[in-house]
């Protein structure tokens, strides 16, 4: 291990991230009843120019009348790269309730674009006096955002989470898709004639996971495009939960179920983790570093494996 520990990134349930758009205030209440760990009212890409004011109202007035219950209120504001995004900062910051806890920021491609935010969230807080610091999440969105990962993740004390973007990020790569997520028809290897798919998005993800757990960040798989697919979902979000990631977005109510799933470590892992930990107890006991559990041999590493999937278990019931 480095001198410099790993920190440790925010104690909540991130398993399922609904999105809706702002326009659509007959959606808020029933976000608010899901079993999403957090919600995104979008004022970006599902929010047409034309609405962009109303959607914004609509947001802030539902930070002050909706009941969200113990949901993290997320707002995503419009790319930096807009005339909106400004506004969508300073009237957030200034209208709405102690109820909005994140805002996240799109098309993120350097330290420099949070620290824009930043700034301006910092000096708004100030002047209004508001107490609940505002947290932050950005999506990995471009070339640019995956080629500075790992600046973007020690970017801001306020980062709380980070998110991939399939859509944009394939387009600002030149990938040739327009799938969003999941396996691609023409990205396959050949085996004895037989095709075998894998994943195109797999690199991006392990970079985006490295750098969140370097910094202590939350790493969040993005949106899986076909919702009329709940297993190319599921073998989505297994993926990216094998890899280190700690939810996936839902941009369908259907998906809400399938990443919360995903995302919580089942009884048997749960109980399997709590007994390495008790065998490990029993071989320090004995001043051994190691034992054998079930036939494999476990040491002080598999200690720390264990006590991920026990963690995670206790935070969401708790």
């Amino acid at each position: 291990m480095s001198f410099r520990i790993q920190p440790t990134p925010a104690a909540r349930p991130n398993r399922c991230q609904l999105f809706g758009p702002g326009s659509r205030t007959a959606l808020f209440e029933k976000m608010a009843a899901s079993a999403a760990d957090v919600i995104n009212l979008d004022l970006e890409d599902s929010v047409a120019p034309s609405d962009k004011d109303t959607a914004r109202a609509n947001i802030i007035a539902a930070t002050h009348d909706v009941d969200w219950g113990n949901k993290y209120l997320s707002v995503r504001i419009n790319g930096l790269d807009t005339p909106f995004w400004y506004r969508d900062v300073v009237e957030l910051l200034e209208q709405s309730s102690d109820r909005l806890d994140q805002i996240m920021i799109p098309k993120v491609g350097c330290a420099a674009d949070v620290y824009a935010v930043d700034a301006l969230v910092t000096s708004i807080e100030a002047a209004k006096g508001r107490k609940k610091r505002i947290s932050f999440e950005v999506i990995i969105e471009s070339a640019a955002g995956i080629a500075h990962v790992e600046e973007i993740a020690a970017s801001s004390p306020r980062l709380q989470a980070m998110s991939l973007g399939a859509a944009d990020f394939a387009a600002s790569m030149g990938m040739s898709t327009t799938g969003i997520g999941g396996t691609q028809e023409n990205y396959y290897m050949l085996r004895d004639g037989a095709q075998y798919w894998s994943d195109p998005w797999h690199w991006a993800q392990s970079a985006i996971v490295a750098a969140c757990r370097t910094h202590g960040v939350l790493p969040v798989d993005g949106p899986f495009g076909d919702f009329s697919d709940d297993d190319g979902f599921r073998a989505q979000a297994r993926r990216s939960a094998t890899l280190g990631m700690v939810g996936k977005w839902a941009i369908h109510p259907k998906q809400v179920a399938l990443a919360n799933e995903v995302f919580t470590p089942s009884e048997a892992a749960v109980a399997e983790a709590r007994e390495i930990l008790e065998a490990m107890e029993a071989a320090k006991a004995r001043g051994e570093g190691a034992t054998v559990y079930k036939g494999r041999l476990v040491d002080i590493a598999s200690i720390k494996q264990a006590e991920v999937i026990v963690r995670q278990s206790e935070m969401i019931a708790g």
